[in-house]
């Protein structure tokens, strides 16, 4: 795809040539040479990079080929009002006007980032409705959209890249602090805390280090956590940290950050990945509450269970409906020396014991064919974690030839880890019962979906930078579009409560898909109208947002009237 725009033609001696073809000048750039040994001789290997519209102005318009090789080429910051689309798609713009302004981060981004707070929150917008953060693809999102960028300017990807690029440490920390601001501090609220990672190339970037994600493609790694209010169900404050950080130290440095944000009256629901005991004493002495999954099947684990079994696993009055489970509390000390009582609950679900059983007996199946397969082999199986399932009989062949003679299958252990399936304990410091718990634990689903939607639907598996300093703004970018599309997520899911609808329109790709089918189209005395009334469905989705044809029709007038004005001063300027 070629640009609307020229450039200087590079220096011959860059390897650069021409060629004409059917009356068409093409550049071309030689990137690399490679021997062919029939011929006996190096071989150019050319691509693309423009074309010439005159011979005699030394410029050429480029083609994508020409940013890869000459990334350093300055070029023209805007695109002029006249080289907007004919076409513009204004209904996923409006809602996320409105949630912009309804959550005040139009006010934000203007304090933080001025005359460039626009282009911030295009880019975010860019990232939901595109699903991608590739800056390079920024301008045909932008060609064909209404702006939040004032004039609705039409950036270049360079333009992108430079702002990217300026977006300071200090301008991070201000957004979050703002954002925390118009938050409601003195009721008391749990914070869901979690954590992944993103593979990054980049090895010039500190924050990127071996690590241990959860997808290991073998690359650098950077740990990136969100605390996720359950109360107002959206992001609160985000942190990206050394890819070699486990998650259980950064905890600690977390709830300091909560306390810093105004947080005092916090609880806090984790995942068992933060279940330890140094962790459970700071949240104790920092005056926090918290929700937490044990972890395992540790010998306090099984004691709790074989306390209640069989006291609540089939009565009708233990039933959790909603999650399909049985539960009971128990109070008691975490470990020995701890100072506090805890609420140990305990659960207990068929379908999950059917499910557990079957992966215990795959497992010793699994092993079972393997040592089936090596009796009368040397193998030394010592130390290996059969042995936990099986007593391994060896016999000697000669003076020193030992060998794996068969595997007696170890019945009692297996039998005493298939009596504790289906059994799972959430711990709590607060006391509650066992629905409480569960209903409070179950909120943070929220939390890991929104880490989904974060890779899914906002192309954010990789980060696509080459400095740490556009790595922060990225995270930035992204963690601003999570907070509205959260929104719009929430928006919808109370839209379904409400009308007991179950049309499948009512997920965020989807009603994205839908509304972006609302379209003005500029007609010959250069105005924009729209193209044609809402439906039916797009009105469905919009009193989702609180919106009807009637504030489609008024904003898109205000939408032509603000382009108008735009085209009008620009005529004049040159004038």
């Amino acid at each position: 795809m070629y640009s609307d725009f020229q450039v200087k033609i590079p220096d011959s001696h860059s390897g650069i040539s021409q060629k004409t073809i059917r009356g068409t000048t093409y550049v071309y750039y030689s990137y690399s040479r490679k021997y062919d040994p029939d011929k006996k001789y190096t071989v150019a290997r050319n691509t693309s990079i423009g074309k010439i519209e005159d011979p005699d102005s030394g410029l050429m318009i480029p083609n994508q080929n020409f940013f890869r090789f000459f990334p350093e080429t300055e070029t023209p910051e805007q695109k002029q009002s006249a080289d907007r689309s004919g076409c513009l798609k204004i209904g996923v713009y409006l809602v996320l006007k409105k949630i912009i302004s309804g959550r005040h981060l139009d006010e934000i981004a203007d304090q933080i980032f001025g005359k460039n707070s626009g282009l911030f929150l295009d880019l975010a917008a860019y990232s939901i409705i595109s699903e991608n953060n590739a800056g390079q693809y920024y301008p045909d999102y932008a060609y064909n959209h209404p702006l939040f960028t004032e004039g609705m300017h039409v950036y270049s990807d360079s333009k992108v890249s430079d702002f990217i690029k300026s977006i300071t440490r200090d301008q991070c920390i201000a957004f979050q602090n703002a954002w925390n601001s118009t938050h409601d501090h003195r009721e008391k609220i749990y914070i869901s805390y979690d954590s992944t990672n993103k593979n990054c190339q980049a090895g010039d970037i500190d924050l990127v280090e071996i690590g241990h994600p959860k997808d290991d493609q073998g690359k650098p790694v950077l740990n990136y956590s969100i605390a996720y209010g359950e109360n107002n169900s959206e992001p609160l404050f985000y942190e990206e940290y050394p890819g070699s950080i486990v998650d259980v130290s950064q905890l600690q440095l977390m709830l300091e950050k909560a306390r810093g944000y105004g947080y005092e009256h916090a609880g806090f629901i984790l995942d068992r990945g933060y279940f330890s005991r140094e962790n459970i004493r700071y949240m104790d002495k920092c005056g926090y509450d918290f929700i937490i999954m044990m972890k395992g099947m540790k010998s306090l684990a099984k004691e709790l269970i074989l306390q209640v079994k069989g006291t609540f696993e089939d009565k009708r009055e233990y039933n959790i409906r909603d999650y399909g489970v049985n539960g009971k509390t128990v109070k008691g000390r975490l470990y020995a020396s701890d100072e506090r009582d805890r609420y140990f609950h305990i659960y207990y679900s068929d379908h999950r014991k059917a499910h557990e059983r079957d992966a215990v007996e795959t497992r010793i199946n699994r092993i079972s064919d393997f040592l089936q397969s090596h009796e009368g082999t040397r193998i030394d199986l010592s130390g290996s974690a059969f042995s936990k399932y099986f007593d391994l009989i060896y016999y000697h062949r000669g003076k020193s030839d030992e060998c794996f003679e068969y595997g007696r299958e170890r019945t009692d252990v297996v039998n005493r880890e298939i009596a504790f399936c289906g059994y799972f304990i959430i711990i709590t410091s607060e006391k509650m019962n066992a629905e409480e718990a569960l209903d409070l634990y179950k909120s943070r689903d929220a939390s890991e979906k929104l880490f989904r939607e974060d890779k899914a639907y906002l192309d954010n598996r990789s980060m696509r930078v080459s400095s740490e300093t556009a790595l922060r703004s990225k995270i930035l970018i992204e963690f601003t579009a999570l907070i509205i599309r959260n929104r719009m997520h929430l928006l919808l899911k109370k839209r379904i409560a409400e009308s007991s609808s179950k049309q499948n329109y009512f997920t965020v790709p989807a009603a994205v898909r839908e509304l972006e089918k609302i379209e003005m189209i500029r007609q010959p005395d250069n105005n924009y109208r729209l193209d044609h009334a809402v439906t039916a469905r797009q009105k469905d989705i919009l009193r989702a947002f609180d919106m009807n044809e009637q504030n489609i029709r008024k904003q898109a007038i205000q939408i032509n009237d603000q382009l108008t004005a735009v085209e009008t001063s620009e005529k004049e300027n040159l004038a």
